[in-house]
Formats: C-alpha cells, sequence, structure tokens
C-alpha cells in the first residue's frame, strides 16, 4: 500500500510539470517527483523491526559481524543513495530556481505560453 502511494505521489508530480502552464508549478512538480522518489528508496530499504546498521562492540566476533546482527540490520545503502539524491535535487533546484527567476527578469511572465509568444 505504502508503495502505491509513492507512486501517487510521483503520478502528481508527474502531471504538475506536464500539464501546468505556471514554470515555479512546473518546478515545484518535479521536486515533488524527486522526493517520491527518495521516498520510495527508503522504503525499499527498510526492514520491520530492523535495527541501524552500526556496528556495536557485542556485534563483532574476532573481527567479524554476527549473523544475527546482519539480519536484523537495515540496508545501509538506500539511505546512501538518498543523500547523494537529496544533494543533486537541492542543486538541481536551485538550478530551476534560477532560470525561473532569469526569465521572469527578462519576459515579466512565468507562464510558458506568453514567453513562446513573445519569441515571435
Amino acid at each position: 500500500m505504502l508503495y502505491a502511494l509513492c507512486f501517487l505521489l510521483f503520478v502528481i508530480g508527474l502531471y504538475c510539470a506536464v500539464v501546468k502552464k505556471n514554470m515555479v508549478k512546473i518546478v515545484l512538480g518535479i521536486v515533488v517527483m524527486e522526493y517520491a522518489v527518495n521516498l520510495f528508496l527508503i522504503m525499499l530499504g527498510y526492514r520491520i523491526g530492523g535495527i541501524a546498521p552500526i556496528a556495536g562492540p557485542g556485534d563483532v566476533e574476532h573481527g567479524q559481524m554476527t549473523a544475527g546482527f546482519i539480519n536484523a540490520s537495515v540496508d545501509p545503502l538506500p539511505q546512501a543513495i538518498v543523500l547523494t539524491s537529496i544533494v543533486i535535487g537541492l542543486g538541481s533546484l536551485a538550478l530551476m530556481v534560477s532560470i525561473c527567476i532569469r526569465i521572469h527578469e527578462k519576459y515579466g511572465t512565468f507562464d510558458i505560453t506568453e514567453i513562446r509568444r513573445l519569441k515571435g
């Protein structure tokens, strides 16, 4: 059920990015899609009753981790991927907002149909 809600959130963002004519709404739709994918990746690595993947002194026996710790811990790879995705998403968001600001300074509107008419 939660995966379906992630898909619904992605579809809402896709709708905003494809159908809306305002550039700010398009940017917000792209951001919603990014966060839907991040949420999906975090949910892939989640395990019910899982523990944080940090090995303590009781979890290591003679340089090797116990099988119980490995089976009970949450997968850290999706968390690392999502952290990287958040940083990349923040950079792309800053670029999209700066482009929107420059276009608004030049044309005086955020409406993409009006900008196409002004092009000639």
